[in-house]
C-alpha cells in the first residue's frame, strides 16, 4: 500500500499534486525513492493564478525509462501550472554539493517529502563552497540585468518583467547570503529581504519595492522604473561587495 503525506500544504497544491504522484508511483515504485514538492507551493507564497509547482524525483538508479515516461506527463499536467519534476539520485545529490550549494541549500529549507525517506533535511552545506557560486550568481543576475535592461528597449512592459523575473529568481541566493553572514535564512519572500537588508546592513528598500511590483501593489510609470533599475542595479553591486569581502 502506498503511503503519501500531503498534510501541511496548501489545499490546492495537494489536490493538483495528489494524482501525478499517484501515476508515478504506481507505474515505478519499486525505483523511487522519494517524491518532495518544493519552492514557493511549500509555503505561503503560493499563489495558484501565478506560481508553478515545483517538484523532485529521486530515483534509486537513473533510469532513462522513468524519463520518457515522465515526458508525456507534461502535456497532462502542465494545464494546472506543474512544472516537470527534477529528477536525480541520492548520489548524485552527494556529489553535486560543491557545484550547486545554494540550490540544495533552499531545498534542504523549503520542502515538503511527500513520499519515502527525507534525506534533503539532513543536507549540510560547505560554506566556501557556497560563498564561490554566491559570488558567480550575483556576477551573472548584473549581467542579465543589464541584458534585460538593453533589450527591453525602453519599453515599460519588457523592463517590467525584467525586473520582476530577476527578484523573483533571487530568493534562494539571498537566504544563501544571509547564511553566510551567519543568520538563519526566513523562508517567506519579504521576511528574506527584511533580514538580508539588516544582516548586511543595506541601506535599501529596492528589493521590498520589486516585490510589491511582482505582486501588483504598485504599478510604476516609465520613467520610475528606469529608477528602479538603476538602484536595483545598485543594490546588487552593494551585495556582491559584500559577499566579495567575506573571508570564509
Amino acid at each position: 500500500m502506498n503511503t503519501f503525506d500531503f498534510s501541511g500544504l496548501n489545499p490546492v497544491v495537494a489536490e493538483k499534486m495528489s494524482p501525478m504522484v499517484e501515476d508515478l508511483i504506481k507505474a515505478h515504485k519499486s525505483n523511487i525513492h522519494s517524491f518532495h514538492i518544493v519552492g514557493s507551493a511549500v509555503i505561503q507564497d503560493y499563489n495558484e493564478k501565478l506560481s508553478d509547482i515545483n517538484s523532485l524525483v529521486l530515483l534509486h538508479d537513473m533510469d532513462l525509462q522513468f524519463i520518457a515516461f515522465l515526458a508525456p506527463l507534461g502535456k497532462k499536467y502542465g494545464k494546472k501550472r506543474i512544472a516537470a519534476p527534477l529528477v536525480m539520485t541520492p548520489g548524485y545529490i552527494t556529489h553535486s554539493l560543491d557545484s550547486f550549494p545554494v540550490e540544495f541549500l533552499d531545498f534542504k529549507h523549503i520542502h515538503k517529502t511527500v513520499y519515502g525517506k527525507d534525506i534533503l533535511q539532513d543536507i549540510q552545506i560547505v560554506k566556501p563552497n557556497l560563498r564561490l557560486q554566491c559570488e558567480r550568481e550575483i556576477k551573472t543576475k548584473l549581467i542579465h540585468v543589464r541584458q534585460g535592461y538593453i533589450s527591453s528597449l525602453g519599453k515599460r512592459d519588457q523592463l517590467a518583467t525584467v525586473l520582476v523575473r530577476s527578484i523573483t529568481g533571487s530568493m534562494a541566493l539571498f537566504r544563501a547570503i544571509i547564511t553566510l553572514l551567519g543568520k538563519e535564512p526566513p523562508i517567506q519572500r519579504t521576511d528574506v529581504v527584511k533580514t538580508l537588508v539588516h544582516a548586511a546592513k543595506l541601506e535599501t528598500d529596492i528589493f521590498d519595492l520589486l516585490l510589491s511590483l511582482k505582486a501588483g501593489l504598485i504599478r510604476p510609470a516609465e520613467q520610475e522604473l528606469h529608477v528602479l533599475f538603476e538602484r536595483y542595479y545598485h543594490a546588487l553591486e552593494a551585495t556582491g561587495k559584500i559577499i566579495d569581502d567575506l573571508h570564509i
